[in-house]
């Protein structure tokens, strides 16, 4: 049992765990990404390594619907759209890539 707010929550530790390692996963996509948008670059990413990436993150969204494990299939929805923005930036002629990142950061 967890205290928030004065408040007891039930939730196991272990599961806290896995919420916290949830979030930092989620979250270690977003300064690839976000660098990638400011410097429209992408030589040194590798295609295959983000292939696999979103392939594996479709594979445990639909393994979280299975098992009804909510938290799975969000924290996964999260780095499936933030990988496959990675890839598709990745696999962009320099000219769509400059049009998407204006899209999502004008100037």
């Amino acid at each position: 049992m967890l205290k928030c707010q004065g408040k007891t929550v039930e939730m196991s530790y272990a599961t806290f765990i896995g919420y916290v390692a949830a979030a930092f996963s989620t979250a270690s996509f977003a300064p690839q990404a976000w660098k990638i948008i400011r410097a429209r670059e992408t030589k040194d990413i590798s295609a295959g390594m983000y292939i696999l990436s979103v392939s594996g993150f479709a594979m445990w969204i639909v393994f979280g619907f299975l098992m009804r494990q909510w938290p799975l299939v969000v924290s996964n929805s999260i780095c499936l759209f933030l990988s496959a923005f990675i890839l598709l930036m990745k696999l962009l002629p320099r000219a769509d890539k400059e049009a998407v990142a204006k899209l999502v950061v004008p100037g």
